[in-house]
């Protein structure tokens, strides 16, 4: 059985993701899918829109036949930790034989050609990067400058145009870069990302849409009916059966008060050890706090904001906080260790299958629930202290909502 992996956040799964993996299973010609999906908190350092295993159905009748959860420690990293934590999943399933991915670009030939010239990091790309830095831009920005003046040097003309200010080019080159370090077999393929962008906050398709649209509009509206057009039917009944409980939609306003009131308890001192915090960002914080116009996270995100501190940059410093991450277990050092486990959300019958051939191909223990781990992983620990913190933005939480990750097995979804 062929199987294509793909990486999704699926906030929510809608028609641009059906026809990403309808195309994904075409030009890979793959019998199956898995689906490497991010938890409660997602890459911008935002809260998802539904739960994991809301999100882990949806997926699943949209076509998957695996899903897998991108532990939080990854799932809320900038694109390099993201991408690495991603592919190294994909590979370490074993079942696994490429990796279909959206760009802007649609070329997969020049971003195999810049991860080969990167991969290992030359000293001289590193000061490169130091030196856009300097100048007080943004990490992506200046890691984007950065590759085209490396490539520049070393006679890649074209290399040097690929466009890394387009958020879904960066991710890309990050997976691939992922699959060159750690060696993997995975043959990486892109499809040209159609219709509307990554970012884009109007609806400017008849069926699609982008999630940031989809998201705005839901929680603006409190409508399905607004955004119905652009989801599949089955994210529509999931997303109605979610709203009807109280556990959907949830934003980042939903954590409000226990956000705020961590920020201003904790000394700077004590916020300065957090993921994220750098460059003074705890003063910035401290100083913003007492000015704002209205005790709500979109007013701080507003007077925080920066061309340094973006406002992705801002959302998972204000995560941190949240969860309490620390700069230790998240640091670069302890990242590059990987992952100790594979944790299934939800499978299909051909997802059975995968699961059978999992038992002999895989190289890490693989986890149908948090309750018995493989030993007392952090990683493990974290994600079932972040559906925890998730449970609590419901409208009526109760205490299985909160240890929901020790008890819930997998979504079986036999099409």
């Amino acid at each position: 059985m062929r199987t294509v992996g793909i990486v999704v956040e699926y906030n929510p799964f809608h028609n641009g993701h059906l026809y990403h993996l309808q195309q994904s299973l075409k030009i890979t010609e793959a019998d199956a899918v898995v689906a490497v999906m991010s938890g409660h908190f997602l890459q911008r350092g935002e809260p998802a829109l539904a739960d994991k295993w809301v999100r882990a159905e949806m997926a699943l009748r949209g076509g998957c036949d695996l899903v897998i959860e991108l532990p939080v420690a990854y799932a809320t990293q900038a694109a390099e930790w993201f991408a690495f934590g991603a592919v190294s999943l994909l590979d370490a399933t074993g079942v696994v034989d490429s990796l279909c991915f959206g760009s802007e670009h649609g070329e997969i030939g020049i971003l195999q050609r810049i991860a080969r010239t990167l991969a290992a990091e030359p000293s001289g790309f590193r000061k490169l990067v130091a030196e856009e830095l300097a100048a007080g831009v943004s990490y992506p920005a200046g890691y984007g400058a950065a590759v085209r003046r490396y490539m520049e040097a070393a006679g890649d003309l074209e290399a040097a145009a690929y466009p890394l200010d387009q958020p879904n080019n960066t991710l890309g080159l990050h997976y691939v870069l992922a699959l060159e370090r750690i060696g993997s077999r995975i043959r990486p393929y892109t499809l040209r990302r159609e219709k509307a962008g990554y970012h884009e906050r109007r609806f400017t398709d008849g069926q699609i849409a982008s999630a940031t649209a989809i998201r705005r509009t839901l929680m603006e509206s409190g409508s399905l009916q607004d955004v119905a057009a652009y989801l599949p039917q089955s994210t529509v009944e999931l997303l109605k059966k979610a709203c009807d409980e109280g556990k959907a939609p949830i934003g980042w306003e939903r954590f409000a008060e226990r956000l705020f009131h961590r920020l201003l308890a904790s000394p700077a001192e004590e916020l300065a050890e957090l993921h994220e915090m750098t460059e003074g960002l705890e003063h910035r914080i401290k100083k913003a706090l007492p000015s704002l116009p209205s005790l709500d996270v979109e007013a701080l995100l507003a007077a925080l904001k920066t061309k340094r501190y973006t406002r992705t940059k801002l959302q998972r410093a204000l995560l941190a906080a949240l969860l309490g991450h620390g700069k230790e277990l998240l640091a670069p050092a302890r990242l590059r260790d990987g992952i100790g486990y594979i944790r299934v959300l939800g499978f299909s019958a051909k997802g059975r299958e995968l699961l059978r051939r999992m038992r002999r191909s895989a190289r890490l223990p693989v986890l149908l629930s948090a309750a018995r781990p493989p030993a007392d992983d952090p990683y493990l620990r974290l994600d079932a202290q972040a559906t925890a913190a998730y449970a609590l933005a419901y409208r009526q939480p109760g205490p299985r909502d909160l240890f929901r990750d020790y008890y819930e097995q997998p979504i079986i979804v036999d099409r």
